[in-house]
């Protein structure tokens, strides 16, 4: 027979029709949680690479500068120490100091109680990295996840902040290079310190909203 004859029955090609739907792909099926998986695995890809690239670059002016900011943080002495100052002219400083412990105390307990214990995040290596020794610091035995040196600082920063908004900027700098010191020194990801960030963020939102409640009631 002629291929062009009219009635001709063209030969079917596996999967050619137009109603054609695909066979899901193993492992796809919605709700497996397949691509949550995937989105994490990705970003601690890029929080790795982050903290390669910070260990890499050459930074010797910096080191240690960084490394006596990193250590000087502990415990958030820096934070405690301004609010002692401000807490000695009275008034609306007084009440910046008080709210901003709270929020620190809050960020703390936040990190070191719930965070770390339930994300349980490895420190990073880093040895592996070559992460100069002059910007070492003692390496934690917590775990990384969340930095609790950044949520008490960003929490303290934020709290003061808006009860003196005079103190916002340079708190909020003093803050961010104590975030940027932990990763520099090569004791937390980048991913850790945004957390923290985070965290920080929402305790000073709580200590703040507590102070107000507490005024309106007197």
């Amino acid at each position: 027979m002629n291929e062009s004859t009219p009635d001709a029955t063209p030969e079917a090609v596996p999967g050619s029709a137009p109603d054609a739907v695909p066979a899901p792909a193993p492992g796809s099926a919605p709700g497996d949680g397949s691509t949550v998986r995937a989105v994490l695995s990705d970003l601690r890809a890029v929080d790795g690479a982050l903290y390669a690239a910070v260990a890499a670059t050459p930074t010797p002016t910096l080191d240690r500068t960084l490394r006596r900011l990193s250590h000087t943080a502990d415990h958030s002495k820096i934070s405690l120490s301004v609010a002692a100052v401000l807490a000695l002219f009275g008034g609306r400083p007084r009440t910046a100091a008080v709210v901003g412990v709270g929020a620190v105390a809050l960020a703390s307990a936040s990190a070191n109680l719930l965070g770390k214990r339930l994300v349980r995040r490895a420190r990073p290596d880093r040895e592996a990295a070559r992460v100069t020794v002059d910007r070492h610091v003692p390496m934690p035995t917590s775990a990384s996840f969340p930095s609790g040196h950044t949520a008490s600082a960003v929490a303290f920063a934020t709290a003061v902040g808006v009860v003196l908004p005079a103190a916002a900027v340079p708190l909020g700098a003093l803050a961010s290079a104590v975030g940027y010191s932990r990763v520099h020194t090569g004791v937390h990801y980048p991913g850790d310190v945004a957390a923290g960030a985070v965290l920080g963020l929402a305790s000073a939102a709580t200590a703040l909203a507590v102070a107000r409640a507490t005024e309106a009631r007197r």
